[in-house]
């Protein structure tokens, strides 16, 4: 078998895969099972002496149709759906078991959150004094994100070696925050306050996908995850607003006044919790709602290419630049980031053997866009930066500008070669997937390397 046999075998093996993602039914563990039977089939299928395509379609065709295996699996699996919250013992069979265990694991791990996040007072941390706030600022991320790891490590069967080096990671990133000597509330506790749990998420997403981290798919699963969760997270979070808003309210009528306790108790351990619990749901409840994220991504991507396109044309038509206040800059930053977010699930929804249609030429407008927005952006700061000199906070904006120029550059020109029929949409997603370990590490740069070299200002 030749090399090009090899790539091209594996490509369409890919746009499979892809396409079986998206079927809302199966769960990411079937289609490993799923595939590992299709490369039997094709195996013996080349053994018999057809070639690598002939092989790869007799395979496909004898597994029949997809959405008909989407049905199967619907069927087979219906334990995996929302009945799961409120099936009793009786009807349960081994994967309620399974799916019980999960939920005491869960429940158990956000309740360690939450006493993890008071324990701190025993040492004489007070949430309520200004003193020990960036104490909780800074170690905000080791009480609930180990948890996490914890969770996927044993939910995947993580070996001990891996195990070991994600406990290191959180291990040294502790001791290196709380051993620099920060100058409180200035700019390098302050970046290392927001880069930290970027960093640290890396390591979730190494426990998450386990196995399949080395794969497209198995990032690009974490990808969505991480999009759900933030969506779980804020239902969760609004619904604990409207809780908290009536207990206030109906505790005030008897004359207690049970703000204290929202503040110093509900909201923080509530809030470690509720992180834990977000992820179980997503993990649990995948295989209905995936695809809330890349819908939503869908219906907004058309909306931020006009706020783009326009904001582009105001500057042009005004000939002013864009300002450099730090605030200014990290919502500006923020848009970036929602960009590529928009950019990452759309991309997870779409069928990759699909031909380039509307939607896609809307998405290369909103990456041009979002390229040029990055270019002013980077002109403007390194403009003040020659003018001002350097500080933590115009560097790290200066780093993480550029990382997202470079990101987004490359994905515009994949995309068009798309678009025109001279690449494959497989690219941008391996593209988009191999990237995500360079924010990981900007952001570890951030808390690790430019605290001591601004003298922890």
């Amino acid at each position: 078998m030749t090399t090009s046999n090899v790539v091209s075998l594996e490509d369409q093996i890919e746009q499979w895969r892809s396409f079986l993602r998206r079927r809302q039914a199966i769960h990411s563990v079937d289609i490993a099972e799923l595939e590992d039977h299709l490369r039997e089939q094709v195996a013996g299928l080349m053994a018999a002496g057809l070639a690598p395509d002939e092989a790869f379609l007799v395979a496909v065709k004898r597994m029949g149709n997809l959405d008909a295996v989407s049905r199967e699996f619907a069927r087979e699996h219906s334990d995996r759906l929302w009945k799961q919250l409120v099936a009793s013992p009786a009807d349960a069979g081994a994967s309620d078991g399974k799916a019980q265990t999960e939920t005491i694991v869960a429940f158990g791990l956000a309740a360690l959150a939450a006493v993890l996040i008071k324990a701190p007072e025993l040492f004489g941390k007070s949430m309520s004094s200004s003193n020990d706030f960036g104490f909780y600022a800074l170690n905000l991320s080791f009480f609930v994100l180990p948890l996490v790891t914890a969770y996927f490590v044993w939910k995947r069967q993580i070996g001990f070696g891996m195990a070991r080096w994600l406990a290191a990671a959180f291990v040294l990133a502790a001791v290196v925050i709380n051993v620099y000597p920060f100058v409180r509330f200035g700019y390098s506790e302050t970046l290392a306050v927001l880069h930290l749990p970027m960093a640290l998420w890396l390591a979730v997403g190494v426990a998450y996908a386990g196995s399949r981290w080395n794969d497209v798919s198995g990032r690009m699963d974490f990808i969505r995850f991480s999009g759900e969760l933030f969506i779980y997270f804020v239902l969760i979070g609004l619904g604990g607003g409207v809780l908290s808003a009536f207990m206030l309210m109906i505790f005030q009528t008897a004359g207690i006044n049970a703000a204290p306790f929202f503040e110093y108790w509900l909201l923080p351990c509530g809030a470690v919790g509720a992180v834990v619990i977000a992820c179980w749901l997503v993990e649990a409840k995948q295989s209905v709602i995936e695809n809330m994220a890349p819908v939503l991504a869908r219906l907004f991507t058309p909306l931020f290419a006009a706020v783009l396109v326009a904001f582009l044309g105001a500057l042009l038509w005004t000939g002013r630049g864009v300002g450099i206040d730090r605030d200014l800059l990290i919502a500006f930053d923020l848009l970036l980031v929602v960009v590529l977010g928009l950019l990452l699930y759309s991309a997870s929804a779409r069928n990759a053997g699909a031909p380039p249609g509307v939607f896609d030429v809307l998405q290369v407008v909103l990456i041009v866009s979002a390229l040029l927005a990055d270019a002013v952006a980077l002109w403007a700061i390194s403009a003040r930066i020659s003018e001002f000199g350097f500080t933590p906070n115009r560097v790290a904006a200066l780093g993480e500008n550029v990382i997202l120029l470079v990101n987004l550059g490359w994905s515009a020109r994949l995309y068009i070669r798309f678009l025109i029929g001279k690449g494959a949409f497989t690219s941008l997603e391996k593209w988009q997937t191999n990237y995500l370990p360079v924010y990981a590490l900007w952001a570890a740069i951030v808390v690790i390397v430019f605290p001591p070299v601004f003298g922890f200002i």
